[in-house]
């Protein structure tokens, strides 16, 4: 089959298609032919090779130890394993091709991958492949960190970074939940947050929401390019903060560490800050979240606009357009585009 191979980190015009064996699935996994694949940073820090501890936490210390990128896709099952019970060759399914919660490549990115049972769910009927490739590493990182306990009905939300992958999720996460959402981000984007549902927006490059004067009952803050005592004046006196943080692709966050010190300094700090306080380090089960994700396309209260799609061969292409900010919505990566 034809797949993207990544064999050294840092360049990203290193990646190359070549053919490669179509994977086995294992026992408790699918085998699927992948109809799309979506594009996110963690796929780019593991390409980059930044921060470099990432390389401690499964990716590879020297080289990728999977060499073909993506994580999360979206087709039709080809083959099951022998303990498979939830599905059947047919399906129309779409998931994460990681176990558990790693930082590494995923083998999503060609025509067809592999995905435990755990990490799968079938896809809504009216909902395209596109879409809903572009759901589980974004929507099981918002899940995560909003689950429904911590937003009370009608409590008064902000999001910062709210067009992108994960802070859309997060909004549309927040009016399911029955929140006023504010949704921040450039004003090229807003009309994105507006069409999600977003009840207001603010425009980053006109105004600072920590300055206005205004304040929240929760800020769920995806960049993290406001120091905490900034934050702390947008909040009403007995609201919460919840830092996701993005490096910005590099250019934000430790070179070696990423966002590690700024989350355990967080963290530390949550012992006299009760604005820290209320979340927990349980993580979902993931066939549960995958479960929940589907549920909320089904009934479109989550929904994902697609910005551009790529072939196969312009995945380089595709990851320089996610880094630069410009898109409008996800991006996308289609093996049957592939030319040749």
């Amino acid at each position: 089959m034809k797949a993207v191979v990544h064999e050294r980190y840092g360049v990203i015009d290193s990646l190359r298609v070549a053919e490669v064996p179509r994977p086995q699935p294992a026992a408790d996994e699918l085998l699927v032919q992948v109809r799309a694949a979506s594009v996110h940073p963690d796929v780019w820090h593991v390409v980059a090779g930044r921060p470099s501890v990432l390389r401690l936490m499964g990716s590879g210390v020297r080289r990728p130890r999977q060499p073909v990128p993506g994580t999360d896709v979206a087709g039709v099952v080809e083959a099951v394993g022998a303990e498979v019970t939830r599905f059947t060759p047919g399906d129309e399914v779409f998931g994460e091709t990681l176990r558990g919660h790693q930082w590494r490549h995923g083998g999503a990115y060609a025509e067809y991958a592999t995905l435990p049972e755990e990490g799968a769910a079938l896809k809504p009927g009216g909902v395209g492949f596109e879409e809903a490739s572009a759901v589980p590493t974004a929507g099981l990182i918002a899940l995560a960190n909003l689950p429904q306990r911590r937003v009370p009905q009608g409590l008064r939300v902000l999001v910062n970074g709210a067009a992108g992958g994960v802070g859309a999720m997060v909004m549309q996460l927040a009016k399911a939940y029955g929140a006023e959402v504010t949704g921040v981000d450039h004003e090229r984007k807003l009309g994105l947050l507006q069409s999600l549902g977003a009840d207001r927006t603010i425009d980053y490059t006109r105004e600072d929401f920590t300055r206005s004067g205004e304040r929240w009952d929760l800020i769920v803050d995806v960049p993290g390019n406001h120091a905490f005592t900034d934050i702390r004046r947008a909040l009403v006196p007995d609201g919460h903060y919840i830092l996701i943080g993005h490096d910005a692709f590099g250019s934000a966050g430790h070179r070696r560490l990423g966002s590690i010190p700024r989350m355990l300094g967080l963290a530390a700090r949550s012992t006299v800050a009760p604005e820290l306080r209320g979340g927990s380090m349980r993580t979902p089960a993931k066939a549960e979240s995958m479960a929940t994700l589907a549920n909320y396309l089904a009934t479109a209260q989550i929904r994902v606009v697609v910005d551009r799609t790529f072939a196969l061969t312009e995945v380089p292409d595709a990851l320089r357009y996610l880094a630069s900010g410009l898109a409008v919505g996800r991006v996308v990566v289609r093996p049957e585009d592939n030319a040749g």
